[in-house]
């Protein structure tokens, strides 16, 4: 197993109730209007599927999509959504899992590549991504900017949602690249507040496209968001797109 932080019962449940904001149509649908084109006719591999906010449409979409979870409660969730014939979903870590048959498209969406805590790792993953794809197939990451320009000299927090029903800051050690996302969760009308925090090691696109290299991928295309704006040096995050070679 490797580093991730394993998703509970508990959260995996509120999990989508949460999520509403980014499952909705005006959302989802540059996402799977992106990831559908690079998959073409044949078959997408979603790492840390998750609930299936995207896979599950995607596979509405016409596009047969496998899935790899570590979490079984997550993937729980999914089978409410899903029948395993329609998507079927491997238990198991997306660094080293292997499930059968080729893709043209293998995708980690909403940063998730940062719950693997270590750089080995997420080199891991990409040469997993590699290991799944057929010859042209795309490896596609979805990941946030470190927001390190907002750090002033001796700070070490950077707030990320200051809302009515959330509060959310991230607390970096730059050493390490490690980030820890604090949530304050608005629980009901009485006042009170849900502590939880996750751990993350954020890295540059910079650094993903040398562990690119290292799977024996090539940079393709490199965004700001799923409607293909231009990535520039004040994108809050980017979305990118690595090929095998033929």
């Amino acid at each position: 197993m490797t580093s991730s932080e394993l998703w509970t019962r508990a959260t995996a449940d509120r999990y989508d109730a949460e999520e509403t904001e980014t499952s909705s149509a005006a959302v989802l649908g540059p996402t799977l209007a992106f990831l559908a084109e690079l998959a073409g006719d044949g078959r997408a591999l979603e790492f840390a599927i998750g609930t299936g906010r995207v896979g599950v449409p995607l596979r509405e979409r016409g596009v047969p999509v496998v899935g790899i979870e570590l979490s079984e409660h997550m993937a729980a969730v999914l089978r409410r959504k899903i029948d395993e014939g329609a998507l079927p979903v491997a238990i198991g870590d997306m660094a080293t899992t292997v499930v059968p048959g080729g893709f043209t498209l293998v995708y980690l969406v909403y940063n998730t590549i940062t719950n693997l805590l270590t750089q080995d790792e997420q080199v891991e993953c990409f040469r997993n991504a590699a290991r799944h794809l057929e010859p042209g197939g795309r490896f596609v990451i979805e990941l946030g900017v470190p927001p390190l320009r907002f750090l002033p000299p001796g700070q070490v927090a950077v707030p990320f949602d200051v809302s009515e029903q959330h509060l959310g800051f991230d607390t970096f050690d730059l050493a390490e690249q490690i980030l820890v996302s604090h949530h304050f969760t608005r629980d009901g009308d009485d006042g009170r507040y849900r502590r939880s925090n996750s751990r993350h090691r954020y890295a540059w696109p910079a650094e993903l496209d040398l562990m690119a290299r290292i799977a024996g991928l090539e940079l393709e295309r490199r965004v700001a968001d799923w409607d293909g704006a231009p990535f520039t040096q004040d994108s809050a995050k980017h979305i990118s797109v690595w090929r095998k070679p033929t």
